[in-house]
């Protein structure tokens, strides 16, 4: 397992793509480039876990399986437990499932070497979404919750967080032994005002901030030539680290 202080295995690809046959090419593309591929809901219903083990055989970098599990305890326990032939290293369940259902994630997990991560609050809301919609408390702000679901998360033995840059850094404050895993990165600062996410960071701010991982799927994704956009990230990373000239 490739440690923290390789700027390489800080970054995440986020496998974003509907087949098989294109994850397996951008897996060929960026092995060696990242640390990590992560496998989300749309990839892994359509190709199951064969997709894990393509990843597999054709990189040494880790998995992540975002699936963001939140259903009735026993259910979440069993469907980890039948993940422990596949090579996965982090899986996310959503900690608004409650703290029963999270010990059950990692009581799941056991000691087969996978870790749960809890997603505290989506990336893609903002605070209208948070007052108007889910219904939450209106002086409860979305750092607020992101920061309770991170605590509940710890005390339910999960290895760490999903979170925003804009709260990573009180989480990694409050909760230090909890690995902070960023989505909505955006290399450039001219991309942080849209698209599907709404509290979005770049590289170097999320690091800056306290993020242990980032993951980032579009921007490298969609580049001219991806190995290269995933190298001037892992270049940004290794110059935001403490201890950095």
């Amino acid at each position: 397992m490739t440690g923290l202080n390789d700027p390489k295995s800080r970054l995440i690809f986020a496998l974003d793509i509907p087949s098989l046959d294109e994850a397996v090419s951008f897996v060929q593309k960026l092995d060696g480039s990242v640390g990590m591929f992560k496998v989300g809901l749309e990839l892994f219903i359509k190709e199951g876990p064969a997709v894990l083990t393509a990843i597999k055989d054709h990189s040494d970098a880790e998995i992540f399986l975002d699936l963001k599990l939140h259903d009735i305890s026993i259910t979440v326990q069993r469907s980890i437990q039948s993940l422990h032939n596949y090579p996965v290293r982090f899986l996310t369940v959503h900690c608004s499932g409650g703290e029963t259902m999270l010990q059950a994630a990692v009581k799941g997990a056991g000691d087969s070497g996978l870790q749960i991560l809890g997603v505290t609050v989506l990336t893609n809301l903002g605070p209208d979404d948070h007052r108007e919609e889910l219904g939450y408390r209106k002086d409860l702000t979305l750092k607020d919750l992101a920061v309770a679901r991170a605590g509940m998360a710890e005390k339910a033995g999960c290895a760490g967080v999903i979170c925003s840059g804009l709260e990573v850094g009180v989480i990694r404050k409050k909760f230090k032994n909890l690995k902070t895993v960023v989505p909505g990165i955006r290399p450039n600062e001219s991309d942080l005002g849209g698209n599907d996410q709404k509290r979005v960071m770049t590289p170097r701010q999320a690091i800056v901030a306290g993020a242990d991982y980032l993951v980032v799927g579009r921007p490298i994704r969609d580049a001219a030539d991806p190995k290269e956009a995933a190298q001037h990230i892992v270049e940004e990373i290794t110059e935001a680290l403490p201890g950095a000239k």
